[in-house]
């Protein structure tokens, strides 16, 4: 027993000499470093331990300026495969009466959680536009349990932001950073509500940045391995200094919940975003109207190009500004207003940065050289994001605002003519038809103009019968007229 007591003894005195030939170094940089001893039991050097980063000081700080999101509303769900009957046959008035309740014509409550932040005293959040999405009422809650109900400003779904302003004076705000100044490799922190646990805190390090995720072409998100969960999404990533330089957005995942890679939207890209949806209610893009994909290594050297870089137009649509440029397919996008393009995402990017109507410069590979060609931008056609319905759509009989496919959408192989619908409601919503929908024929006649459907609507008596592509299902759905 001495003996164990002698030996520990002498381990403790090791360790002490250590830390205190360590400690006078730290307190007199003047004296050489210290020559570190062996370990007195196994021989071996003694390790460095770095110290890891304390993140108490930027939750103390920023934790009351992010909220959470809690928001209820009632969605038409997708339409089923059910029989196809004629509004005449006996049967049809049963399927119609005796749908279930997730079958068109019926709406099922949804409730959904989610973060965002404070960057205004005044009230003015940003968050996910996939937080709101489709929300009849949005609650936020801050840390001092104050409950508000908030008023969606805005909604950008390519870039999956959204504002939001509740009603308060005097609010805790974050402070909003430069994502360029943030390296691979830093250290970053998430808070926000996980499952619905109100200001949760997670770290870790900037995976990766500028990264393009499918159908996301606007975004260059930042990648980081931080923790984020269901919840988490509209909340806000901040850097060591205690800044915001991203919204926490996605996550890719094969089970749906966190497997160490998350992304975030750069907050420069959120704030562009949010200022126009802010003071205008929509955002405007410009557009020049060519389609694009990568170039890989076969492709660059078939083009005569020594790098595959660039964006390869493999369409130009009639009418376009491009094709009015005298842009085809085939020429490669090597610059964009002087910015070399490495991938198309990039072009996406630079192009919706300006507003419609300027003029930008683009550089071509064309024949085996440059070719420098001006483009005006236009206008990107988006839905529209107001609440108010037109008159003349609220008068109809119908309810239905459609318009003919646009060449990309006609060559789709899942799709052959149709009217895409713009807006649904009146009778079509109550029938669960949706924004987005293809109709394809009314009663069993096919439709190609929106004419066409304004006439069956005008002559049928109470009911139509619309042939509805959703995806890749299609279903008659019957309407019944107001």
């Amino acid at each position: 027993m001495q003996a164990k007591t002698f030996r520990l003894s002498l381990i403790t005195l090791a360790v002490a000499g250590v830390a205190s030939a360590v400690y006078a170094n730290i307190d007199d940089p003047s004296k050489p470093l210290p020559v570190v001893p062996v370990n007195a039991v196994s021989g071996a050097p003694s390790p460095v331990v770095a110290a890891l980063p304390d993140f108490s000081s930027i939750v103390a700080k920023n934790g009351p300026a992010v909220v959470n999101i809690t928001v209820s509303g009632h969605t038409k769900v997708a339409m089923p495969d059910m029989p196809q009957v004629d509004p005449n046959d006996p049967m049809f008035e049963f399927f119609r009466r005796f749908q279930a309740p997730g079958q068109p014509g019926g709406e099922t409550p949804t409730h959904g959680m989610g973060s965002g932040f404070i960057i205004s005293p005044e009230g003015v959040i940003i968050t996910n536009a996939h937080v709101v999405d489709g929300a009849s009422e949005v609650t936020v809650k801050l840390t001092d349990k104050r409950e508000f109900k908030a008023k969606v400003v805005g909604v950008d779904k390519p870039t999956d932001t959204a504002v939001l302003k509740i009603e308060a004076k005097n609010l805790p705000t974050v402070t909003l950073g430069d994502p360029s100044q943030t390296g691979v490799g830093e250290w970053v922190l998430a808070i926000g509500a996980p499952f619905g646990f109100e200001n949760s805190v997670t770290a870790g390090i900037v995976s990766a940045k500028s990264r393009s995720l499918p159908d996301e072409g606007y975004v260059p998100f930042i990648q980081t391995d931080v923790a984020v969960n269901p919840g988490n999404s509209g909340g806000p990533l901040f850097n060591m200094k205690g800044e915001v330089i991203g919204i926490n957005s996605q996550i890719y995942s094969r089970t749906g919940g966190y497997q160490g890679l998350s992304f975030a939207i750069p907050i420069d890209v959120a704030l562009k975003v949010g200022d126009q949806l802010l003071h205008g209610g929509k955002v405007s893009r410009g557009r020049i109207g060519v389609g694009v994909q990568p170039l890989n290594q076969a492709l660059a050297e078939s083009f005569g190009l020594e790098k595959a870089t660039g964006a390869l137009v493999d369409s130009v649509p009639e009418g376009g500004p491009a094709a009015k440029a005298g842009i085809r397919p085939g020429d490669v996008i090597l610059k964009f207003d002087g910015h070399p393009i490495q991938e198309p995402s990039e072009l996406a990017r630079f192009v919706s940065d300006l507003k419609p109507g300027t003029e930008a410069k683009l550089t071509l590979w064309r024949e085996g050289g440059e070719k420098d060609i001006a483009v005006r931008l236009s206008a990107v056609e988006e839905a529209a994001q107001a609440d108010e319905v037109p008159a003349e759509l609220a008068k109809s009989r119908l309810g239905l605002a459609v318009r003919p496919l646009s060449p990309q959408e006609a060559r789709q192989p899942d799709v052959s003519g149709g009217l895409v619908v713009e807006r649904s409601t009146g009778a079509a919503a109550r029938a669960g038809i949706q924004a987005g929908d293809v109709v394809l024929a009314v009663n069993g006649h096919p439709v190609t103009e929106p004419g066409q459907l304004r006439e069956f609507a005008t002559k049928a008596d109470k009911h139509l019968a619309l042939l509805v592509q959703r995806g890749n299902s299609r279903l008659f759905v019957p309407v019944e007229l107001g």
